[in-house]
């Protein structure tokens, strides 16, 4: 298997002098192509903010970033939005959909921007959708869906356009448990054709659906495990 996700040495401070906060301390992770690994860790513990350097939402103080070997680095501003549109998919916890689009638009708009005709990103659209069990939705608002609808329209929209990469921010805290299980099982799936995915979530049964659970304290990786021991480590998760 070969890398789609590389973080080497990755550290970010936020401020300066005695004042300074360090978010992350030498991080080093890599995810392969068809893995899921979460991650886990106490509130201020670093989940979101590795998650954020990882999309290149924002650089690392030091360290590399490698997203299927670009060095984001040296990425120009241009660079890293194309890598955002093509090579990696978002799902947060709010859903972050525009409630003036469809669901078909919502899942469009990223292919829409990078260039894409529209017949050919509603086609696209159409069958992400589909995949997330939403064929009767393609014309309703964010309004009119339930939270769990809602969730499976941004997923659609993270991984459309063949997205290798496949970023979630506890998608499942909104969610009742029966829903946050299908979200699970719907990342889960995608993973399994693929992609490689980091799940951020503090519920070690929604964890327990990746292939690797890795666990952050103040910043730094401070043990993992593989699916065939995490029920183990799950039972003893630090705090």
């Amino acid at each position: 298997m070969s890398a789609v996700l590389q973080l080497i040495g990755v550290t970010q401070q936020y401020g300066e002098g005695v004042t300074s906060v360090s978010a992350l301390s030498g991080v080093d992770l890599s995810v392969e192509k068809g893995e899921l690994v979460a991650i886990m860790g106490a509130s201020g513990s670093g989940k979101s903010t590795l998650l954020s350097i990882a999309g290149g939402l924002q650089r690392p103080t030091t360290g590399e970033v490698v997203v299927e070997g670009t060095y984001l680095s040296t990425a120009t501003p241009r660079q890293l939005a194309q890598l955002r549109r093509r090579s990696l998919g978002f799902v947060f916890q709010d859903f972050n959909l525009i409630p003036t689009l469809t669901a078909l638009e919502n899942v469009t708009l990223p292919l829409e921007l990078d260039g894409f005709r529209a017949r050919v990103a509603r086609r696209a659209g159409r069958d992400a959708l589909s995949s997330v069990g939403l064929d009767a939705k393609f014309d309703s608002y964010p309004d009119d869906l339930s939270g769990g609808q809602q969730q499976r329209v941004a997923i659609a929209r993270a991984v459309v356009g063949g997205r290798r990469l496949i970023l979630a921010d506890e998608p499942t805290g909104a969610l009742d448990s029966v829903t946050g299980e299908s979200v699970m099982k719907m990342l889960r799936s995608r993973v399994d054709q693929g992609a490689a995915g980091i799940l951020v979530t503090h519920e070690a049964r929604h964890a327990a659906w990746a292939d690797r659970i890795v666990f952050l304290r103040d910043g730094r990786i401070i043990d993992e495990s593989q699916r065939s021991d995490a029920d183990a480590l799950l039972a003893g998760t630090p705090r």
